[in-house]
């Protein structure tokens, strides 16, 4: 057997070459696919602005009778990579009571549906099923109700003049009030 029978073997050289290819070939790819990924969780690892105070209204807006007030709530609002400033998120009954304010959402936590406040009765009613509640948000007594549980009560605090309330929605239809995501 001579030596050009013999298959030829692999330079040192061609091996460095390929490794080398081989090695830049994957940092170059490797390095946009990773920015890509992190562009694209980005939204799943930013905190959630639910549950924030926002400013509502002025104290003085409020009647001091205790009389509740509808309000819309506008905060930012945020979805994976766009902004909207100010946008309507829900809305809030606004009451002045011995003091204090007393924020209710006006999501019926039956099914969802805006619950409206009825001046002659001085109570509040859904008007999909005929929930009742008192103007403290309770469901009323004896009342036929499908509501599983009272109006949604929300955190409010008045600085320098200026009403702010928590906002958070909750999950319709349960008995318990569980925040929305």
């Amino acid at each position: 057997m001579n030596d050009h029978d013999s298959p030829a073997q692999p330079e040192r050289r061609d091996f460095l070459t390929k490794a080398a290819a081989v090695t830049i070939g994957a940092a170059t790819t490797l390095v946009p696919a990773a920015a890509g990924l992190i562009t694209v969780l980005d939204p799943l690892r930013r905190k959630s602005a639910a549950g924030e105070f926002v400013p509502v209204t002025t104290l003085e807006a409020l009647p001091e009778n205790g009389a509740p007030r509808r309000f819309e709530i506008l905060a930012d609002r945020v979805d994976a990579w766009n902004k909207f400033p100010r946008v309507p998120v829900g809305a809030v009954y606004l009451r002045r009571v011995e003091g204090r304010v007393q924020a209710l959402n006006v999501t019926c936590p039956h099914a969802g549906c805006p619950v409206e406040f009825k001046a002659g009765t001085g109570s509040f009613l859904c008007p999909c099923h005929d929930s009742k509640f008192n103007l403290d948000g309770t469901l009323v007594a004896g009342a036929r109700s499908p509501s599983p549980r009272a109006m949604d009560t929300l955190d409010a605090e008045v600085r320098d003049g200026a009403v702010w309330v928590k906002f958070q929605n909750f999950e319709a239809g349960k008995a318990k009030k569980i925040p929305l995501a």
